[in-house]
């Protein structure tokens, strides 16, 4: 994610997510991730104008991975395909939240 284009916290996606699509990577950060296996904080410069740091100069970074995982990856299941919706369930949730098709 970013504010006025500052990257505030570093995600990995895979390759067919649309990283300007905002809803898509937070649909995928939190159904592709389990936060002990998945982040990492890290100290690091700051800028000085932050306030939150302890320190001056230094603050901690989040990083996110959020891809499929594979067998490698302690993950020791099969990876579930996403979920489609047809044609006629979008049109009835479309007519239903009065969304334009």
């Amino acid at each position: 994610m970013s504010f006025g284009g500052v990257q505030t916290t570093p995600q990995v996606v895979d390759d067919d997510v649309d990283m300007h699509n905002t809803s898509e990577v937070l649909f995928r950060l939190c159904a592709n991730t389990d936060p002990q296996r998945d982040s990492i904080f890290t100290k690091g410069p700051a800028d000085v104008l932050d306030h939150a740091p302890s320190e001056i100069v230094i603050g901690t970074k989040l990083g996110i991975e959020a891809t499929r995982k594979l067998a490698g990856e302690c993950f020791k299941r099969p990876w579930p395909p996403l979920i489609q919706m047809n044609d006629e369930v979008r049109r009835k949730i479309d007519a239903l939240f009065g969304n334009k098709p």
